[in-house]
């Protein structure tokens, strides 16, 4: 992979390098007394961001299941409704059919043809009445068939609805839990000292000069181009937990968005994201790949060539830039 001219450090390893400077410091005996619990609150505050983010990725899933689901309740209460028409439609025929039968007159045929005035007359009226007989033998076998799909429909139907509530429940429960998260976070952030706050937004800042030197950086084909440059125009537009676009985005929106101006679909999460495609080594990523972090596949962003990626990071943060290394990795896909 290409060298990269190293980018200011990004909140994920940013606790680290603080409590490495610490170590330094307390090593030549000039760590001031309020430096360590602010380097604890920072390494809080990232914690709490990836376990947001993580329940953000749940979210999604859970939005997206909902989402289908309300598709096709709203699918089945249509069909229901035009197959309900059909039985009412089904029904006036056969009463119809019946009205005829009765008016033509129910006594037996054999004695109807002794007493006809005009036997001619009567045999063309049988013939009649035997059609409507068939017809209606067969209209009622429809109206059947039609009732016990409309009944199993319903079935299906109530099926779907308690699912979806099922999944409203579940976006409610991971939309508290992100909010928790970050409510406590903001809370860490605003217990910090002036100075130490200072310093967390220098880290955190996204208005960076030095951007990575991408010369060079070859897409493998057309798609995997459209979506980098989809994923470059969205540099410096805000994280937004759940969204994916185009005003905001959490780090799975941002690659399905980019995807889907490259005319391809992508799963909502970063976890089904992992198993979009290819999986290849770190070694031979590409422009256009997506490069999945975390053991629990948490996080994702895309590899932009010179070992770079772009990726929305946490809450607080634009899309950016930031080295490929910048946090464990546990997959690399080509979509």
């Amino acid at each position: 992979m290409g060298s990269h001219r190293r980018l200011v450090s990004s909140g994920f390893d940013r606790g680290a390098t603080v409590l490495c400077v610490l170590s330094a410091a307390a090593a030549l005996g000039a760590v001031p007394a309020h430096a360590a619990p602010h380097a604890d609150a920072r390494a809080e505050v990232d914690r709490l961001y990836q376990e947001a983010e993580q329940a953000t990725q749940a979210f999604d899933k859970a939005q997206e299941q909902a989402d289908t689901l309300r598709r096709e309740v709203r699918d089945a209460q249509d069909h229901i409704a035009r197959q309900q028409l059909r039985i009412n439609t089904l029904r006036e025929q056969l009463g119809s059919l019946a009205g005829a039968q009765y008016r033509a007159g129910g006594i037996d045929p054999a004695v109807a043809l002794l007493f006809s005035d005009n036997p001619d007359d009567y045999l063309d009226k049988a013939t009649i009445l035997d059609r409507i007989g068939t017809q209606q033998e067969g209209r009622l076998r429809e109206l059947r068939t039609a009732m016990r799909q409309l009944a199993q429909e319903r079935s299906e139907a109530a099926g779907k609805l308690a699912a979806l509530d099922k999944s409203r429940r579940a976006v409610a429960a991971h939309k508290k839990t992100v909010e928790k998260k970050l409510a406590k976070a903001r809370q860490l952030l605003d217990a910090l000292s002036a100075p130490a706050r200072a310093a967390y937004d220098r880290a955190s800042r996204d208005d960076r000069v030095d951007l990575p030197d991408l010369t060079g950086a070859v897409a493998p084909d057309a798609r995997a181009a459209a979506a980098v440059a989809a994923a470059q125009s969205a540099l410096g537009r805000p994280y937004v937990w759940g969204a994916n676009g185009p005003s905001g985005f959490d780090c799975s929106g941002l690659m399905q968005w980019s995807y889907a101006h490259a005319g391809m679909h992508l799963p909502r999460t970063s976890q089904e994201q992992r198993f979009a495609g290819r999986q290849i080594p770190l070694s031979e990523a590409r422009p256009g790949d997506l490069v999945i972090y975390r053991s629990d596949a948490s996080h994702v962003g895309m590899y932009v060539g010179n070992g770079q990626v772009v990726h929305a990071p946490y809450p607080g943060a634009a899309v950016r830039y930031d080295p490929v290394g910048m946090m464990p990795i546990s997959s690399v896909t080509r979509p």
